[in-house]
């Protein structure tokens, strides 16, 4: 980044660098923090191709070409340098100081980052003497300058914070020519205070969109061809990359042509699903639905809402989608299977989010930010959360250090983002929706309540017996079987119905018979004892007839019944659970 700089040389800038460099001219900040998609190659245009370089080198070349010194330094690494001539410099100044101080760092630099900073600040001084033009590069900041309490930090880490906060703030590096560059892949795993610094800025580098994965593509292929037999265009790839990096691109590439294995949209489906696996650090799953909506039994007006939904998304009407949806329900009632089998309607990706508590201070966090830039970039996509009560914190929550608040308020931030309206459809799946912290479950975040009721009618349970025959491939013999199977399944949830016929199942395929009867039936009916727990299934009920934010989701008993009664009946029910 020279002195002065053209609209030509910022406009050969990837956009997060051109926002560091309007910031660093306006005069008020000398230090920022790059993080995010920061382990990827960055895009350069020269004048005859466009480079992808890694980071640090792009640092080096592209932004701070034009400065006479380049330093750049990580705990495990140590010290290096943009050109030997800068290190050959160093060397000279260290000796120096050396000579002057009595000490003898040019055998070996100190092995703690606080006495590091140290000498680099007396050496930043001296060539600032010089009006030298100096950028200061330091990599894996978080383990510099760590998150958390710092009256907790060892003192080598406070320091180094210390020094950070100074340098950034320091009004002779503001007026020279001076930049400092702090890389982290998550901005909550560096300490607050610095971060919240007024001298530091924060620039967030995201994943690539698909333009700049075309782009990518387009420079990747022109160098080294598909193999033959491959069936993915440029364009089609970098649709269906949404979420991956330009390094994780190459690589994809790189083993097709290498390996001469043909690029096709099967194998393509599979690799992707690994990597954005692998990216999350197993915190999110794929979930591959088979199934669409017209697999799910019964729950019509909650099928109608989401067929609603799925039209919206495909004609591109994303303004009118909700954000959110809760999916309520006493237990058994299809609540994931019905989410799966919405991403199987719409066609867009579905994941699940899985546990991504941490027991080490700041890694919960941490893996929450991870998780939340890949969902933004892998749009539009379905994201599926279950238990969701027990999973996503609360504003109220204590005993944790406060990181039940920093996650909800993490959370809650993301859903609320209108930006992503039909883009990252939130499910929160739960039989206590009353346990969903408010500011969750408000308009605006997860807005329509969905609740999901055991078959009341005839109808509904012959519904479901005939979409479990479809999911299950299995057939029943006769009528007369079905009806035996609806005098007697009267109370019995989705659940309690498969286990009915897997059991069946197995008696049948025992005796080598293709199809179930009314003896399979009648055997697994009469041995099955549904589980007993009526109180808790009936409080989990009015919860969801509570929470419902639609009439027409609510069966004949409940849609006119008296909300004061509901009220009174389910505090009465809580608290004999309670009891």
């Amino acid at each position: 980044m020279p002195s002065t700089t053209t609209s030509a040389q910022l406009e050969a800038l990837p956009a997060w660098a051109r926002e560091l460099s309007e910031k660093y001219y306006s005069g008020v900040t000398s230090m920022f923090v790059l993080h995010g998609n920061v382990r990827d190659l960055a895009p350069w245009k020269r004048p005859t191709a466009v480079e992808f370089l890694p980071l640090q080198r792009f640092l080096r070349e592209a932004l701070f070409g034009g400065r006479d010194l380049v330093l750049f330094y990580d705990r495990g690494g140590g010290l290096s340098f943009g050109h030997p001539d800068m290190k050959a410099d160093f060397e000279r100044a260290l000796a120096g100081y050396d000579s002057f101080h009595g000490t003898r760092f040019s055998n070996g630099l100190p092995r703690n980052p606080d006495g590091v900073l140290n000498i680099l600040d007396n050496y930043l001084r001296l060539r600032l003497v010089d009006n030298k033009k100096i950028a200061v590069v330091i990599d894996f900041a978080e383990t510099i300058a760590p998150g958390g309490d710092s009256s907790g930090m060892p003192a080598e880490d406070r320091n180094s914070l210390v020094i950070l906060k100074r340098w950034a703030q320091n009004p002779i590096f503001l007026q020279a020519d001076v930049t400092f560059c702090l890389i982290a892949e998550n901005l909550i795993e560096l300490n607050l205070g610095l971060v919240q610094n007024p001298g530091v800025a924060s620039i967030d580098i995201p994943l690539p969109e698909e333009s700049e994965r075309l782009d990518f593509i387009r420079v990747q292929v022109a160098a080294r061809p598909l193999p033959a037999g491959s069936d993915v265009t440029p364009e089609a790839l970098a649709t269906l990359t949404a979420g991956l990096k330009r390094v994780q691109l190459q690589g994809l590439i790189s083993d097709a042509v290498e390996n001469q294995r043909p690029l096709t949209m099967k194998f393509l489906v599979k690799r992707k699903k690994d990597l954005i696996e692998a990216e999350s650090g197993g915190l999110l799953e794929f979930v591959q639905s088979r199934f669409d909506l017209s697999m799910v039994a019964g729950h019509e007006p909650a099928k109608k809402k989401l067929y609603d939904a799925a039209r919206a998304i495909r004609a591109g009407k994303t303004d009118v989608v909700p954000m959110g949806y809760v999916i309520c329900g006493p237990v058994g009632t299809g609540k994931t299977f019905l989410t799966t089998c919405f991403a199987g309607e719409i066609g867009i990706p579905a994941v699940t989010l899985k546990n991504f508590r941490s027991m080490w201070q700041g890694q919960t966090e941490g893996n929450l930010e991870r998780i939340l830039n890949l969902l933004k970039a892998m749009s539009p996509i379905a994201v599926i959360v279950d238990e969701a009560d027990a999973q996503l914190g609360n504003r109220s929550a204590s005993g944790d250090s406060g990181v039940s608040n920093r996650v909800f308020a993490q959370i809650a931030q993301f859903m609320g983002n209108t930006e992503l309206r039909g883009k990252v459809v939130w499910f929160l799946l739960t039989c206590r929706p009353d346990l969903l912290p408010v500011d969750l479950k408000r308009q605006g975040r997860a807005e329509e309540h969905i609740a999901l009721f055991y078959p009341h009618t005839d109808e509904e349970r012959l519904a479901m017996l005939r979409a479990m025959q479809k999911k299950s491939c299995m057939q029943i013999a006769s009528p007369e079987a079905e009806q035996f199977f609806l005098k007697n399944s009267v109370g019995l949830s989705g659940a309690d119905v498969e286990a009915i016929l897997i059991r069946a199942r197995m008696k049948s395929a025992l005796e080598n018979d293709t199809v179930l009867g009314e003896d399979d039936l009648k055997a697994a009916i009469e041995d099955f004892i549904p589980p007993s727990y009526p109180t808790e299934i009936e409080l989990q009920t009015l919860y969801a007839v509570l929470e419902c934010t639609s009439k027409s989701l609510l069966p004949d008993p409940y849609r006119t019944m008296d909300r004061g009664e509901l009220v009174r009946r389910t505090n009465e029910l809580s608290a004999l659970t309670r009891g």
